[in-house]
């Protein structure tokens, strides 16, 4: 005969809960790429967290799976943030050229009016269909009623009670 294994105790078989969580290691890799770029990469890293700003702090506030506003926040912002660092590329990555440049009221105007009409994007987008929606059903039940009515005089059927 053969014999069933051992069962383990169900205390055992269960892991301990890991102290870093999902992401443990891919934080801690975030972390250190984000200190190497501040080391090796001062200049870039001012203008680019300066300009960023509003992005950074959808990061920290968007609680959604996925961050899907704080991704199109990041997205526009880095869009907006290119140019500025071509041209801090171009003329030295000095930290004094970062913070002329970030300090330009036209460019930290261009990327934080982009990050935030992403936001805006974001947050009015799922109303707006909504309200379309809305309209399109009550426009499409007016019809339906009109077409019923229409068929009840036609067939000299008696009309529907009213639901109010």
């Amino acid at each position: 005969m053969a014999r069933a294994p051992p069962v383990a105790p169900a205390a055992a078989a269960e892991k301990p809960p890991r102290s870093g969580g999902r992401f443990g290691s891919v934080l801690l890799l975030a972390g250190l790429a984000c200190g190497a770029l501040v080391t090796l990469a001062t200049a870039t890293a001012v203008l680019a967290g300066i300009l960023l700003a509003p992005g950074l702090l959808s990061l920290v506030l968007d609680q959604a799976p996925g961050r899907p506003t704080a991704r199109a926040v990041m997205l526009f912002g880095l869009a907006a943030t290119m140019q500025p660092l071509a041209t801090l590329w171009r003329t030295g990555d000095h930290v004094g050229i970062a913070l002329d440049l970030a300090s330009n009221l036209s460019t930290l105007a261009t990327a934080w009016v982009a990050q935030g009409g992403a936001w805006i994007l974001c947050e009015l987008t799922p109303l707006v269909i909504a309200l379309v929606m809305e309209a399109i059903s009550r426009t499409q039940a007016a019809r339906l009623r009109s077409a019923r009515t229409g068929f009840e005089e036609q067939w000299s059927l008696p009309p529907e009670p009213s639901e109010n």
